[in-house]
């Protein structure tokens, strides 16, 4: 017997309860998928995008990689947002990062992590640009909490910058990119205060929430 054949029978167990609960569920899945929503999230497993939102397969479009990060470079990533945006007509696209990300904590403790350090080469550049602020916090846990917030905002603007967003808003398409973050001790997600849409200037819409991270007392 296969040592993952829990797995397979919590699987029959889930499809034989959404069959009975809807009958043409599984039919209607299979013609085709048709999002709304783009999730980009981290890949801790403790942040599984449609349950966090409460939705079925099917109503999200989903890429997870370490630390949430939309990289230039990345064409795993981009290809996704392409496809969300060219071909599935998405209009929301959400960034939700996490409260204590381990990604975001390994470029705090000074240590060396093997290949996973050229991926977050990335968050390292994000800390030396806010540095003068993120530098300024005694307390550990409320800077990690910081750069996580900051880690988001910069990712929204990253895909805001990209030519498959521009381009989309060059034509007036309806997709907007939000920053969300997630909190584990209590499964709730805070609105970061960051959506853009083809009228905004990624910059400035940017500028503003990190501005009113900046002004955080806690």
């Amino acid at each position: 017997m296969s040592k993952l054949q829990t797995l397979i029978d919590k699987n029959r167990a889930w499809a034989e309860r959404i069959d009975k609960e809807d009958p043409d569920f599984f039919a209607q899945l299979s013609n085709q998928q048709s999002p709304q929503y783009l999730w980009i999230g981290c890949s801790d497993s403790r942040v599984s995008a449609d349950a966090l939102v409460d939705l079925m397969p099917g109503e999200m479009f989903v890429h997870r990689n370490v630390a949430n990060l939309v990289v230039h470079t990345d064409l795993n990533c981009l290809s996704v947002l392409q496809y969300a945006v060219e071909v599935l007509k998405v209009k929301h696209i959400i960034v939700c990062g996490h409260y204590n990300c381990g990604g975001i904590k390994a470029t705090l403790d000074g240590s060396r992590h093997g290949l996973i350090d050229n991926w977050l080469c990335h968050i390292h550049d994000i800390y030396r640009k806010h540095h003068d602020f993120l530098g300024k916090i005694a307390d550990e846990k409320i800077r990690f909490d910081r750069l996580c917030e900051i880690n988001v905002i910069e990712q929204v603007e990253n895909i805001s910058q990209t030519t498959i967003l521009q381009d989309a808003w060059l034509k007036k398409q309806d997709v907007t990119v939000h920053g969300w973050i997630y909190r584990v001790q209590d499964g709730r997600i805070r609105d970061l205060d960051i959506s853009v849409g083809f009228s905004d200037s990624p910059e400035t819409v940017a500028a503003s929430a990190i501005h009113g991270i900046y002004r955080k007392r806690d």
